[in-house]
């Protein structure tokens, strides 16, 4: 005997009301983001600055404004980034961790990395000199004020004085790989001794401490430029 089996009710398609509505991933048809629709789109990130800018940011603030080493702490820099300290603890591990982070946005700021590769290129050992010395007064130049409140308040901080000589080391290198290329002196300990002093005499007369008590006197970045340039020219015997 043959089962009976229930008629199946025809459904009406046009009639969706009281359907429950069904996504793309329902269906099987793509999703559409807002750059299909053409609709504007921005993301977090773009909509507000991270948290690590937010305190870079704060603390660059701070320093302009003339903060002293005493006041400068991790507390300053939350409240005026509006974060919370241990975010800046967890961003940059403490003040130090802050100020290097800040010391190194100045340096890519003041565009070091583009403007000392060619002093490794030039032509002549005078025109890798100028080269040099044209790379570091427009970077000391470029955040002046800030580079002198981060460097004071390095001093008394055994951390940051460690970095900060660390930096100028690589100063120091650069002059060495300059006179090493053109072998200024022949060769010999005593050629090789007297590179090494005129490499230390041109990278004191390039350090920011240099450079900021020339500025204090009311010269501009291009003159102070050009007389370090002429120092360092007489300091390697051109």
């Amino acid at each position: 005997m043959t089962p009976r089996t229930r008629p199946i009710p025809p459904v009406d398609r046009g009639d969706t009301a009281g359907a429950p509505r069904r996504s793309p991933a329902d269906t099987g048809a793509p999703r559409r983001s807002p750059a299909d629709t053409g609709a504007p789109q921005r993301s977090s990130a773009e909509a507000r600055p991270s948290a690590r800018h937010r305190i870079l940011a704060a603390a660059r603030t701070l320093l302009e404004g003339g903060t002293a080493s005493t006041e400068f702490s991790i507390d300053a820099v939350a409240r005026e980034a509006g974060v919370t300290r241990m975010t800046v603890y967890y961003q940059f591990g403490g003040k130090p961790g802050v100020l290097e982070a800040l010391y190194d946005d100045i340096a890519a700021r003041g565009e070091i990395a583009e403007r000392l590769p060619p002093a490794f290129q030039q032509p002549t050992l005078e025109t890798s000199i100028d080269a040099l010395v044209a790379a570091f007064t427009h970077l000391w130049a470029s955040e002046r004020t800030i580079i002198r409140r981060i460097r004071h308040i390095g001093a008394l901080d055994p951390e940051l004085a460690e970095s900060h000589g660390a930096r100028d080391q690589r100063r120091l290198e650069a002059l060495r790989a300059i006179f090493a290329r053109w072998n200024v002196g022949g060769a010999g300990r005593r050629a090789t001794a007297a590179r090494e002093r005129t490499a230390e005499l041109i990278h004191a007369l390039t350090s920011f401490e240099v450079y900021d008590v020339l500025a204090s006197e009311g010269r501009s970045e291009v003159e102070i430029t050009k007389d370090l340039q002429l120092l360092a020219r007489a300091a390697a015997g051109l």
